[in-house]
């Protein structure tokens, strides 16, 4: 999702499940999240989101811990409160594929539904908070609440959409328009959140960049520096700043 640009590299971790506590039930609260336009309760009124919150629980997810493994039975779903994800899968051999970064207001695990096992692993990219919404649970929810289920179709949609679009990334886009794409595409959902479309932080390696685009380490430091050079970017190790928005929209839409 290069003038020497140096990216804070770090030992490939243990993925080792860690103790992720719960925290208190006033602090589960779908009904006083800052979020609750992004994520599930959305359209909802106070009442359903009462309801709602009385199945949710929060819990921390210390960085470089595993929310899931790929294979692990499904029984939650998870939204992002606080922090950065990325999603992956390991091949017979032993090779990782990152499929997606997800942040604050998205869901994890969605995958999941059809098969009761989760297809791809969830690794936290800084210590982050989830909302852990059992699905059975949920489920009953859906039927006694139509505007819930609504959208969590267009959720799942979304989804949907996105995957695609990642299959089209990586078919038949040019490098520089694959990065560009990435960098667009991080913008469009900081600024959904709140936050500067312009100026960012880069929460994944470029070692995870480049598996996700289908680019080696030295195409996405190659890039960055091109793009830092024609005067698009200013980079700070893995601080972004957008200097020409649009034209980066226009390399993304090959134009």
């Amino acid at each position: 999702m290069m003038q020497a640009i140096q990216f804070a590299s770090r030992p490939a971790p243990a993925f080792q499940l860690r103790e992720t506590p719960r925290l208190p039930d006033w602090q589960n609260r779908c009904s006083s999240c800052s979020l609750h336009q992004l994520c599930l309760p959305t359209g909802l009124g106070d009442p359903e989101m009462h309801r709602l919150d009385r199945i949710v629980t929060r819990r921390r997810v210390p960085r470089d811990s595993n929310l899931y493994r790929m294979g692990d039975p499904f029984t939650n779903l998870y939204a992002i409160h606080l922090g950065h994800f990325k999603t992956h899968q390991l091949s017979t051999d032993g090779a990782e594929q990152v499929t997606g970064f997800q942040m604050a207001g998205e869901l994890l695990g969605m995958d999941a539904i059809s098969t009761d096992r989760h297809h791809c692993g969830a690794v936290a990219l800084e210590d982050s908070e989830v909302c852990e919404i059992p699905f059975a649970r949920l489920q009953e929810l859906f039927i006694e609440i139509p505007a819930l289920l609504r959208h969590f179709h267009r959720t799942m949609s979304q989804e949907i959409t996105r995957d695609q679009s990642v299959m089209r990334l990586l078919g038949n886009m040019r490098a520089e328009q694959r990065f560009a794409v990435f960098l667009v595409n991080l913008s469009t959902r900081y600024v959904a959140r709140g936050y500067s479309s312009t100026s960012f932080r880069l929460r994944m390696s470029r070692e995870d960049i480049g598996n996700y685009l289908g680019l080696t380490i030295e195409s996405i430091s190659r890039l960055l520096a091109q793009f830092k050079r024609q005067g698009w970017l200013q980079v700070d190790k893995r601080e972004i700043v957008i200097l020409e928005p649009q034209t980066l929209k226009a390399l993304a839409a090959g134009t």
